[in-house]
């Protein structure tokens, strides 16, 4: 079964094939450095440094004294990691595997 986003349509459609068209971190910085705030792109960073946090056992406490996030923040992450469409998961499970194909490559 293919997920169908509450979100999808044209437009959004559009936005993400463009988002999938970067190439490197250099694109990526030039293309969100236009479409968003600096805010926006500060706040996407903090969730997805607490996705991983919260993935990795820490308590909020942690996370709040470690990253300067609000409880709020990682309670509305922690919503998504339970009860959202596993965007977290799924993209933070490919980049373990790349850090440790990168690993397993340097080891030999």
């Amino acid at each position: 079964m293919q997920y169908r986003s509450k979100f999808a349509s044209e437009k959004t459609d559009a936005f993400f094939e463009a988002i999938l068209a970067l190439d490197n971190l250099e694109d990526c910085y030039r293309f969100f450095e236009d479409v968003c705030t600096a805010a926006e792109i500060v706040a996407m960073a903090q969730r997805v440094e607490v996705a991983k946090m919260l993935l990795d056992n820490y308590t909020y406490q942690d996370i709040a004294t470690l990253t300067g996030v609000s409880s709020a923040t990682i309670s509305r992450v922690k919503r998504s990691l339970m009860y959202g469409a596993d965007g977290y998961q799924r993209t933070l499970g490919k980049l373990l595997k790349q850090e440790e194909n990168v690993k397993k490559a340097k080891e030999q």
